[in-house]
């Protein structure tokens, strides 16, 4: 979902895009953000506008993120959060509030959310990887509340109609 996709869109859910719009744009060494629900699925992503649109500019020169798709992002912070759930339950580690992966070319990141959904972002590998989580809280912070199951259907409507 990107700017000119939030038209139409309640005040709610056009304040937590923006919120991931700042997360993106304000933290050094964020590549992309996903929201996903606790069914797996896309409610928001800051994918950016493709290249091939005459209003965007040339990407700037940056670590290949997952094949630089929301729905991949989607899938591997739905995929980390329902192993990390499944590892927590088998250990006695009660809830999973935060999961991070270091790889040579990047890192990922995924936070719960109050209601289960989940906060991911692919960083580049140099990242402050403490910066990257507190801005993450913050924004657990400022969504969960605004996350309402009205809100997370109206966000899943969104990207359904995204082209």
């Amino acid at each position: 979902m990107n700017a000119s996709s939030t038209y139409g869109l309640s005040s709610q859910a056009r304040n937590l895009q923006w919120l991931l719009t700042d997360l993106v744009e304000e933290v050094p060494g964020v590549n992309s953000v996903a929201v996903v629900s606790s069914d797996g699925l896309l409610l928001l992503s800051s994918d950016p506008v493709a290249p091939d649109t005459p209003a965007a500019a040339p990407a700037p020169a940056r670590p290949r993120g997952p094949r630089g798709a929301s729905a991949d992002l989607a899938t591997i912070v739905s995929g980390l959060g329902s192993l990390t759930t499944g590892a927590a339950a088998l250990m006695d580690g009660g809830s999973v509030k935060q999961t991070m992966v270091a790889m040579e070319h990047g890192s990922v990141f995924v936070m719960s959310i109050s209601d289960g959904s989940l906060l991911g972002v692919h960083a580049t590998p140099d990242c402050d990887m403490s910066v990257v989580a507190y801005h993450m809280a913050l924004f657990v912070g400022r969504a969960g509340h605004v996350l309402t199951p009205e809100v997370r259907s109206e966000l899943r409507q969104s990207m359904e109609n995204t082209p």
